[in-house]
């Protein structure tokens, strides 16, 4: 097996923040010529950049970071490229028929996946364009249809444990500003991974997902490490 990360580097100079997020801060707070050492003090949500979210970010009742188990965060994945249908549309969202698509090329989804889209958002990073504004305050972003979600879930495909991926800020597409998608997904111990990057490293199908970050007492995710396992050769 080998890794790849698909995580983008924090910084906050690059890192673009969902609108209401709380700011994400560096401060130096020892130096080597000073104190001996060097060490940073950290401030941020715990959805800043790369993240992961547990199930009791949107819905109350359900699992908190700290009630998850570890087979939660090392999951089978597909990749889905939608970037195509995504540069013609910043609001577009992923049909069932995407995903009837990408099986007949692929393969069945495995059951208790992660389903991660790739719509192209993660080349985006770090620009204004990321953010895509819309003029009544919203952003735009490519995102999931909730039919395609319930479909998701009812096949089995994303189970128990699995749950959906990224490289946008959340499986929402932007328009829709009641978390519509996220408040599916985010049931049982599914989970969700937002931010990604490097997609294009991650294969459509054979890599499993692992999840790093800290796991913060009744915490709603966690910033991350998160990486693809894939197989041999």
């Amino acid at each position: 097996m080998r890794l790849i990360s698909l995580s983008h580097v924090n910084d906050p100079a690059t890192t673009n923040l969902y609108p209401g997020d709380p700011p994400f801060e560096l401060e130096t707070v020892a130096t080597i010529e000073k104190d001996g050492y060097y060490l940073r003090y950290v401030r941020q949500g715990e959805h800043t950049g790369t993240h992961w979210g547990a199930p009791g970010h949107f819905n109350p009742g359900e699992p908190l970071a700290d009630e998850l188990d570890v087979d939660d965060l090392f999951r089978p994945a597909v990749r889905i490229d939608v970037r195509a249908q995504c540069a013609h549309d910043p609001d577009y969202e992923v049909s069932v028929g995407d995903i009837e698509t990408w099986e007949a090329r692929h393969g069945r989804i495995p059951d208790e996946s992660i389903v991660i889209i790739w719509t192209g958002w993660d080349a985006k990073w770090g620009t204004e364009r990321y953010l895509a504004r819309a003029p009544d305050g919203g952003i735009h972003q490519p995102g999931f249809a909730a039919e395609t979600i319930d479909w998701l879930i009812s096949t089995g495909r994303l189970g128990h444990r699995g749950g959906t991926g990224t490289d946008t800020f959340g499986p929402d597409p932007g328009r829709d500003t009641t978390y519509a998608v996220s408040r599916l997904v985010y049931q049982r111990h599914r989970i969700s991974l937002e931010i990604l990057a490097n997609l294009a490293a991650l294969p459509p199908t054979g890599a499993h997902i692992l999840c790093g970050g800290q796991i913060n007492r009744a915490g709603s995710g966690s910033t991350a490490l998160i990486y693809g396992v894939l197989p041999p050769g």
